[in-house]
């Protein structure tokens, strides 16, 4: 069967080198979030912020999240089973997913707070509030560097840095509403703030949630046109005539995948034509694993009963070469 390693293989080769480094990244990132929230928790209770108690709420999913991804770039790299052909790829995405969810729920848990507390003002120590928002920021600036290096084509990674930039701008917030606080006493700039950097972080969410949700219902990648690439086999590879029933998605957002029929002409050699569309596809389109049904005459999938049975019976008159080339 015919089928480009090569590529696949140097596909495949790369993307393990980033999951190795990126695994690692996000472990960090996921220690140093965690081990910070509980002081932030602390230094929220004892000064009263809701900036600081929200951008602990932020830290505590980020911690949780940054460790679904840590758990998700550790299960892809296990082999493919019986029963899990692709393997695990496809969990990062999941999380990815996941993790927009869990930012629109902690973002609209602030707004609802951030409310109560514009309504009902409480007093805010200014003074500790800045020394606890001051330390988060450092910390989530770390970080941020950490995972900034990574493959930022992964969703996974992806998710994971918008989960620390939405700290990191939630400490940003927390130590402005704190010198704005010790410099005029007003106190309602604390959830005002707060209401604002969920809104920020809110629209990248979503971004990143329409991306996840793109990727797990298989529509075409962004970056790649279905019919241009069909029409640039049926012109560019030699012995096509017409190339139709093509899908095209993407496993994990970075590793993409097509299926396709290719009517032939008359004479070609099934096995060659299959060969040449499959480093096309690599090389041009950046699609590494592809499976190719050669057709001569009428598409299979297209004949009536009536023609199934017909051909059935008469197989043996006019043998065609009707092989899954994977």
């Amino acid at each position: 069967m015919a089928h480009d390693h090569a590529a696949h293989g140097h596909s495949q080769g790369a993307g393990h080198v980033h999951g190795s480094t990126d695994k690692k990244r996000v472990l960090i990132a996921a220690c140093l979030t965690g081990g910070f929230m509980v002081a932030e928790a602390l230094g929220g209770l004892l000064t009263g912020s809701l900036a600081l108690l929200a951008d602990a709420g932020h830290m505590l999913a980020d911690s949780i999240a940054l460790g679904l991804a840590w758990y998700a770039f550790h299960l892809a790299g296990r082999p493919a089973t019986g029963r899990l052909t692709y393997g695990f790829a496809r969990v990062k995405t999941l999380v990815a997913y996941t993790n927009g969810i869990a930012i629109f729920v902690i973002a609209l848990w602030i707004v609802y707070e951030a409310w109560g507390r514009l309504m009902h003002p409480t007093p805010v120590l200014g003074g500790p509030m800045l020394a606890v928002a001051v330390a988060g920021l450092l910390v989530n600036i770390t970080s941020f560097f950490v995972l900034h290096g990574g493959d930022r084509e992964s969703l996974n990674m992806r998710g994971a840095i918008l989960h620390v930039l939405g700290d990191l701008l939630g400490s940003a917030a927390a130590i402005v509403a704190a010198v704005i606080i010790l410099a005029t006493g007003w106190t309602p700039i604390d959830p005002i703030l707060s209401v604002l950097v969920s809104l920020l972080i809110l629209s990248t969410a979503w971004s990143l949630m329409r991306e996840a949700a793109h990727v797990l219902l298989e529509g075409v990648p962004a970056s790649l046109d279905r019919d241009l690439i069909a029409k640039d086999l049926e012109a560019t590879v030699k012995g096509v005539r017409e190339v139709h029933h093509m899908h095209v998605w993407s496993l994990d957002g970075t590793s993409n995948m097509a299926t396709l029929h290719v009517c032939l002409n008359d004479g070609v050699d099934p096995h060659m034509v299959v060969s040449a569309i499959k480093k096309r596809l690599a090389a041009e389109h950046g699609i590494d694993h592809v499976t190719v049904e050669p057709e001569f005459g009428l598409c299979a999938d297209s004949r009536d009963e009536h023609d199934h049975h017909h051909d059935h019976d008469h197989a043996h008159d006019a043998p065609r070469d009707r092989r899954l080339y994977h």
